[in-house]
């Protein structure tokens, strides 16, 4: 943790006016990264452009600083979300010399939003608050890179790979396989764990960096990625990276990554059932999960639940079928929102429509396990609010958002 302390003054003025900055957070985000952007264009080559454009990263970042006010004078109490976000930043690359300059350009728009309410009193106690919260933050993230570099097979920052094979998994899903242009061994990860890729496109003028979860299980010579292709509609921008890796990569190519980091990973203590839910793409991290414990713990009794359109844009079917068979303690249940005709014929779907409350309670029989969720957003509000409607224990619940921290529930 950071070693800065508060007077009690400053604390009590954080904590006054954090429902006032809260009611204007996204309004104070969204013109703090127009300033930032403005001032420092280089910090382009690492935010994420469609995340700003959504809303998604004014609302995330003013969700943590309002989480991190609050807990002023308690850090402690947050340090899983903090630990959560110091993950992102070490696999972008956030270096500590970020952070002042984000600082300013908080207050500037807190200022520049809240006007003459914004007294200098206020400003002042945020400045320091904000120099706290920074330093618990960089001293998690050091330990963080330290981790990464010294651990086997580590690295520091982006190190270059190759990929050895793109492979199309659904209409809308391709795998990638990257091995280390060095030859040299790579560092291990926890099952549902990311990385990132940093994208140079023609015609881009800043590098464009994203998270994709790991596809497969650890300890092989490769990462495997599977990106679903973004093509964009009237409320989402085209995916730039995802086209890219798509459209434009090819076997052979190079991309430079980050190492492994996440914090959204298969526990397997207590030794509880474990259940896997996951929608469209979002089973990336979840298929981790599965074929590892397929391959280490086969006596744990494990349900593995999808969610797919129909049977061409599903993939992964056969991985699934192949981790669970034969072991009667491995249970596959798979969901098709609109099955076509082959999907029909060929039978493989247990439920049509989409996954609910009363279908999850017929394959869902032991209600203290372990639950790992993760597909789009709503996707995951519903099925969190199923699995809690039917007495699971919201701290049995786990789930990773792909891109900025969402709200579970609604």
């Amino acid at each position: 943790m950071g070693t800065k302390t508060l007077n009690q003054d400053t604390i009590e003025i954080i904590k006054s006016t954090v429902p006032v900055l809260a009611e204007h957070g996204e309004a104070i985000t969204t013109r703090f990264y127009q300033m930032l952007f403005s001032n420092h264009p280089e910090l382009l080559h690492i935010f994420n452009h469609a995340n700003q454009k959504k809303g998604k990263q004014p609302q995330a970042l003013a969700n943590s600083i309002y989480a991190a006010a609050q807990y002023i004078d308690n850090l402690e109490a947050i340090l899983p979300v903090v630990k959560q976000i110091a993950h992102k930043h070490r696999s972008l690359n956030i270096k500590p010399e970020h952070y002042p300059i984000v600082g300013e350009h908080l207050l500037l728009a807190i200022k520049d939003v809240l006007g003459e309410a914004a007294t200098d009193d206020i400003i002042h106690a945020w400045g320091e608050a904000y120099g706290v919260i920074a330093d618990v933050f960089i001293s998690v993230e050091k330990e963080m890179y330290d981790e990464a570099e010294q651990a086997k097979g580590g690295w520091k920052e982006f190190r270059h790979f190759i990929v050895s094979k793109k492979e199309k998994e659904s209409e809308v899903i391709t795998s990638f396989y990257l091995t280390p242009q060095d030859g040299k061994e790579i560092a291990s990860f926890l099952p549902g764990q990311y990385i990132s890729i940093k994208a140079v496109i023609e015609g881009e003028e800043y590098t464009h960096i994203r998270q994709y979860s790991l596809s497969d299980h650890p300890n092989q010579p490769y990462y495997r990625i599977s990106v679903k292709r973004e093509d964009g509609s009237q409320n989402q921008p085209a995916g730039i990276v995802s086209q890219f890796l798509h459209d434009t990569v090819r076997e052979g190519d190079i991309l430079e990554v980050t190492a492994p980091a996440g914090d959204f990973v298969l526990q397997t203590e207590p030794e509880l059932p474990i259940v896997l839910i996951s929608g469209g793409v979002g089973q990336t991290p979840l298929l981790s999960m599965l074929k590892t414990l397929a391959q280490k713990e086969p006596n744990r009794v494990v349900t593995y639940i999808h969610a797919a359109i129909n049977g061409s844009l599903q993939a992964f079917d056969q991985e699934v079928r192949e981790a669970v068979e034969g072991n009667d303690n491995y249970n596959y249940y798979l969901c098709l929102e609109s099955p076509t005709d082959e999907d029909k014929q060929a039978n493989k779907h247990q439920q049509e429509g989409y996954i609910d409350q009363e279908w999850l309670s017929t394959v869902i029989l032991d209600h203290d396990a372990e639950f790992y969720v993760c597909g789009p957003t709503p996707f995951m509000q519903a099925s969190y609010q199923a699995l809690v409607n039917l007495g699971v224990a919201k701290e049995q619940i786990h789930y990773e958002f792909f891109g900025p921290k969402g709200v579970i529930e609604n």
